[in-house]
């Protein structure tokens, strides 16, 4: 600061005691230019009074008025504290080591002195950054948080059996009855446990119910029909596994469980009935109808569809191809099922003439061996048997509900396809009555009545034509999502079904190698007491010289202690 400028606020009056001025500042303890000048302006007098009001006013310091108003409120009324960090917390091991914590009165700087020097010498060991606790803090808080969302813990659960299959009505209208049970913890439904009778036709409704009201969502779907041997004991169990496994992944899907058709399939006592009254109420919607026809789109096959979308594209080689391994691999299950059919026949039969041989055999000796192995014979036809069931009801009714499911989704491509034909004849329409309208307007006046009902027409064919598009663009966001589900749901079905198949057919391994074994057993048993092979005497074998068999001379040391 200028010292001219510092003498007199106006800066016209030169001082002539610049010198002495300059040095009294800082023989007093630090003083500034700014405080010399602001006592210069607030005395008009020159000289040694005017420094004594310098000192004066250097008593006030303008500091501590600074800090009075310091917006920290009262944390602001030392300096010390504003500057000084603050103290990293130690745990009570460690303060021993390090050095004396400094005291509030000692200057920050001689703080952040003491801990630089304890990183650079190593005499004490620093305590952790104060950031440090509230991180080990959040990741403890971490730890507990739950492992599924807020939707799966509040989404309903439903456990659903289908068992007690039983055979109803006479020759010509007989059909095989299921005893369908659910437990769920869903408020929609009358009671939390509850078992209604259905046949195989009603699961055919509920399949093709949930396809027409939830157009691109892939539907489980049920097992096919059979029309020869559809009473047979092992179709029957393997049908009422699939039947078990729809109503299990219908319950469990995001959007299905919440489908009303599926609460009357569930619960209805009066399930014919309640169907009926239902195609009354809804008329229009049909099978070949569904959400399309609610919003007054005609529904069409339309022409040849072109797919614009390659992943769409792409989905449907790939689904393709996977359909036919799938069958491939079906047919080699479908070939081993029949070759352990083939085994367990030919084990009935080689029982069988074994069990005549004994029969035939006057020797008690022999007669008892043949029987014996007869009986082994007869239990390993019904391991084979039981192991060809296994096959099929693992990853055989894995591979098939599959080869079914990729049926379901080329559905839901089908649907989507009529969207897209729906979409298009809209828009065709809505050109057609656009066209109308421009050749009325272009007429006058005298068409005022056609002119206001085709307005009304070009309106609603807008409105139709919004909805297709909204409908078809939905569908191919839900289609996306529904893929997805279907791929990871195939990845843990597949391993859980290998998993199953593979550790039935050891399990089978290790019951057959213990029937063999029990039976050489319970054999040589038998031989040790038959008297067509009596033992050797103990004289021959007492008199057998000790060149023939050099190791019974040899006796071990341990022999030798006994």
């Amino acid at each position: 600061m200028d010292l001219d400028a510092g003498d007199s606020p106006w800066g016209d009056v030169p001082s002539r005691s610049g010198t002495s001025h300059i040095s009294e500042p800082s023989e007093e303890h630090g003083q500034s230019a700014q405080s010399s000048s602001l006592g210069a302006a607030r005395s008009p007098v020159r000289g040694a009074r005017r420094g004594h009001r310098k000192i004066s006013a250097q008593a006030t310091k303008l500091e501590a008025v600074d800090d009075s108003v310091d917006p920290l409120g009262p944390l602001g009324e030392s300096s010390s504290f504003d500057q000084q960090a603050p103290t990293p917390p130690q745990k009570e091991p460690l303060a021993q080591r390090n050095a004396p914590p400094t005291s509030s009165s000692r200057p920050s700087t001689a703080g952040l002195s003491d801990s630089v020097a304890l990183e650079e010498d190593g005499a004490g060991i620093r305590g952790p950054p104060p950031v440090q606790p509230p991180t080990d803090a959040e990741g403890q808080k971490r730890q507990p948080q739950p492992s599924i969302s807020v939707e799966q813990a509040a989404r309903p659960t439903f456990y659903i059996t289908v068992g007690d299959p039983h055979k109803v009505g006479d020759l010509t209208s007989s059909h095989i009855v299921y005893q369908v049970r659910t437990k769920t913890t869903s408020k929609a439904y009358r009671q939390p446990e509850f078992a209604v009778g259905r046949r195989y036709r009603d699961f055919l409704w509920l399949y093709n119910s949930l396809h027409n009201n939830n157009p691109g969502v892939v539907v489980p779907p049920p097992p096919e029909k059979q029309a020869v041997g559809r009473f047979d004991t092992n179709f029957v169990e393997s049908r009422r596994a699939a039947l078990e496994r729809m109503l299990n992944k219908i319950a469990a899907h995001p959007i299905l469980h919440h489908d009303a058709d599926l609460k009357i399939f569930l619960e209805s006592e009066s399930f014919n009935l309640d169907i009926k009254n239902k195609e009354n109420r809804e008329p229009d919607l049909g099978q070949s109808k569904g959400v399309l026809s609610s919003f007054g789109i005609s529904v069409g096959g339309g022409g040849k569809f072109v797919e614009h979308d390659d992943w769409f594209h792409d989905r449907k080689i790939y689904l393709d191809a996977l359909e036919n391994q799938l069958k491939g691999l079906m047919k080699a299950i479908d070939t081993v099922v029949a070759q352990r059919k083939g085994l367990a026949e030919a084990a009935g039969d080689f029982s069988a003439s074994l069990h005549a041989l004994a029969s035939v055999e006057l020797s008690p000796a022999l007669s008892s061996p043949l029987d014996g192995l007869s009986d082994l014979q007869l239990r390993i036809r019904e391991l084979y048997e039981r192991q060809a069931q296994q096959d099929v009801l693992t990853l055989g009714i894995t591979i098939d509900e599959y080869i079914r499911l990729i049926g379901s989704v080329k559905t839901a491509f089908s649907q989507r396809q009529k969207a897209f034909h729906s979409w298009h004849a809209a828009e065709s329409e809505l050109q057609k009555r656009k066209h109308t309208q421009e050749k009325l307007l272009r007429q006058g006046k005298t068409q005022q009545d056609r002119l206001n009902q085709i307005n009304a027409d070009v309106a609603d064919a807008e409105r139709k034509v919004h909805q297709a598009r909204l409908l078809f663009e939905d569908m191919g966001k839900l289609m996306r999502n529904e893929l997805q589900r279907f791929e990871k749901e195939k990845v843990e079905d597949f391993k859980s079904g290998v998993e199953t198949f593979l550790e039935s057919a050891v399990e089978a391994q290790k019951e057959l190698i213990e029937l063999w074994e029990t039976f050489l057993l319970q054999l040589d048993t038998d031989v040790e007491g038959n008297p067509l092979y009596p033992p050797a005497p103990a004289s021959e074998t007492a008199s057998a010289p000790a060149s023939e068999n050099p190791e019974a001379t040899m006796v071990s040391p341990t022999e030798q202690e006994a």
